[in-house]
Order: structure tokens, then C-alpha cells, then sequence
């Protein structure tokens, strides 16, 4: 038998991933409450959350024992970007550590250097262009307005920006640090590497940045279903619980199927990304597609539940709705990486 035979089919944690997941529901649910969120909105960002975050080990954790890092694979880093999602938490962890890894992967961090070491531990914030679709030229850059350096693909080139004076942030219905970058503008540009192996590359990282932004959205609509759930349970109409009524325990109940069924695909795409990238290299991409237009929708019947209280800008519905719709275009078009999934697997039957 394949030693990875009955692994494919297990996706169940470990007793260390499960402890692992626990001391992050406890940080994001002591340190990043509603209002915490409300406040960092205007940038996008709480740099004290950040800190406290990074000082949990969160992005050492994240990078491999030859840069100091902790050697954690992307199965372990779903469970903190899942925690991440519940809270919606206004810190670009999943961007710096996929930016950050492929910074390690590219040789451009080497162990005891003091730029390496402010990478690490987050005390210098990477990011990267996410867009499977990206063309030359100006790129909104999810955390761009906040970014120390951002990582692009130019061409055959991967390129790291750095800016004197950072991109001013763009609205927008994420309420991520977006901002418009200009290669062409940067006040420095390093080549960190060029050709077909720098390419696929920075293809790893597009796919670990999708299989993360999945984990985070399992979480986000995990959370709305708990927000919907309870206020279901506590309204009454003609003496019954509102949640009683097929027109709104029905929907629930398939917001719970979406949230299983993405959990099971995102665990999966990310064991597959860590231990076998070549066998199934369409599911980091798959369960991202998969989320991405399942969560608005999930979103979209939490807030209905609620009905006008949940349309209100102060409703928690509402704030997990903004993200439900505005994370997943982070990445563009999210039609891009559909189609790059059906490309995969017709590659790998062919």
C-alpha cells in the first residue's frame, strides 16, 4: 500500500493541530473583538494587533527552520487563517507569510541576518500580488498601503518593490489596506529571481495564498451561521422560536453544509499542496473557487435571518457580509482561477 494511501482520504488533526487551533480561537477572541475590527477600518490595519499577533510566533512559525523560522506546513497555518476569518481580523498575516515563504524558497532570506530576522518576525511586512491574472504595469496590491515591500511577477522576473513613501490606501468592500502599486515607481527594485523555476515559484505561493484566504472564509461563514443561529434561536413569532421555521432552519442548515464541505476541500487542497503538489495540482485553486462564491451567499442569508437588524452598519451580519463579498477579490477575477483549475486537471489527465 501507498505509505499516503489512507493520509488522501484522513484529513482529521493531529493532537498538537488541534491545540494548535485552540490558542488561536483564544488570541483572536481576546484581542480582536467587533469593535476592535470597527476601529482599524479607516486603514485597513491594527498595528497593535499585528504586534501581539507576530508575538505569538504566528509568522515564525510560518517559515522554515533554515531562515529561524518554525517549519510549520500550510495544514498547520489553515487552522490559524481559519481563526483568523472568524474574527475578521484587520492583520495581513496570510499575505506576509505567503510573501515571506517565497522569499525563502527564492534564497532572499538567509539565517542571521538582521533583514531576515525583521521578516520573520514580522516587524517588516512583505506582501505579494495575488492575482493569477496579473498583467505589467499598475497592480492594486491587497495590502499594498501598508506593505514594506511587495513581491510581483514581471514578466519571467520576480521583482521585490520598495517604496520611500508608501501607496495610499483605496476603499474598498473588504476593507483591506488595498493600494494601487507601480512597479515602474518603486524607489527600489530587486530582482530576486527570473525563468521557468521562479515562475512556478511564485505559482506555490499563489496557491498557498488561496488555499489560506479558503481557510479564513470557512471561518468568516462559520462565524455568520453562529451569529444567524443565535439570533434564530432567540426571536419568537407566534410563540415559537423563529428558528423553528423551515424558511429560515432550512438555509442555516445549508450555510452548515457549505462550511463542512470547504473545510473538507481546504484541508484537503492544503495536505495535497504540502506533501504531494504534482498529484492534485488544482485543489488549492478548487476550494478557493469553491469558497469564494459560497460565502457571500452564506453571508448574504445570515444577514436576511436577521432581517432589518441585520442590514444595519452596527450588525456584526453586516460587517462579516463586506468581507464575505470584498476578500476573495483580492485575487482578481476569481474566474481566473477557475479556469486555472479546469487547466490542472486536464493537464494531469492528459
Amino acid at each position: 500500500m501507498d505509505r499516503y494511501e489512507l493520509r488522501r482520504q484522513d484529513y482529521s488533526l493531529s493532537e498538537d493541530q488541534t491545540e494548535l487551533q485552540a490558542a488561536y480561537v483564544k488570541f483572536f477572541k481576546t484581542r480582536c473583538s467587533l469593535e476592535v475590527v470597527r476601529a482599524a477600518e479607516p486603514a485597513g490595519f491594527d498595528k497593535n494587533l499585528w504586534e501581539q499577533l507576530c508575538g505569538t510566533g504566528a509568522t515564525t512559525m510560518a517559515l522554515p527552520e533554515s531562515v529561524g523560522g518554525d517549519g510549520a506546513t500550510i495544514v498547520d497555518l489553515t487552522l490559524v487563517a481559519e481563526e483568523l476569518g472568524r474574527a475578521i481580523a484587520p492583520v495581513p498575516w496570510i499575505d506576509h507569510v505567503c510573501a515571506a515563504r517565497l522569499l525563502a524558497r527564492l534564497g532572499a532570506l538567509s539565517a542571521g541576518d538582521s533583514e531576515t530576522a525583521d521578516v520573520v518576525e514580522g516587524r517588516q511586512l512583505v506582501v505579494l500580488d495575488p492575482r493569477v491574472d496579473a498583467a505589467a504595469g499598475l497592480r492594486l496590491i491587497p495590502s499594498g498601503s501598508i506593505a514594506d515591500h511587495v513581491i510581483v511577477r514581471d514578466g519571467d522576473e520576480i521583482v521585490r518593490l520598495s517604496f520611500d513613501t508608501r501607496p495610499a490606501k483605496v476603499d474598498n468592500i473588504g476593507r483591506l489596506p488595498m493600494a494601487w502599486v507601480d512597479p515602474g515607481a518603486a524607489d527600489r527594485r530587486t530582482v530576486l529571481a527570473a525563468g521557468a523555476e521562479a515562475r512556478a515559484q511564485y505559482d506555490r505561493a499563489l496557491d498557498e495564498w488561496r488555499v489560506l484566504t479558503a481557510a479564513a472564509l470557512v471561518g468568516l461563514v462559520e462565524e455568520t451561521m453562529r451569529v444567524a443561529a443565535e439570533f434564530a434561536t432567540t426571536r419568537y413569532t407566534m410563540g415559537v422560536p423563529i428558528s423553528t421555521l423551515q424558511g429560515i432552519s432550512h438555509p442555516l442548515a445549508n450555510i452548515a453544509v457549505v462550511v463542512n464541505a470547504a473545510r473538507a476541500l481546504t484541508r484537503r487542497a492544503s495536505w495535497f499542496l504540502e506533501f504531494e503538489p504534482d498529484f492534485q495540482p488544482g485543489l488549492a485553486a478548487a476550494a478557493f473557487v469553491y469558497i469564494a462564491d459560497e460565502a457571500p451567499k452564506a453571508a448574504t442569508m445570515a444577514v436576511q435571518v436577521q432581517g432589518g437588524l441585520g442590514v444595519s452598519t452596527e450588525s456584526a451580519a453586516s460587517a462579516y457580509l463586506l468581507r464575505a463579498r470584498g476578500w476573495p477579490l483580492a485575487a482578481g477575477d476569481v474566474g481566473a482561477s477557475a479556469a486555472q483549475v479546469a487547466e490542472r486537471f486536464a493537464a494531469a489527465q492528459a
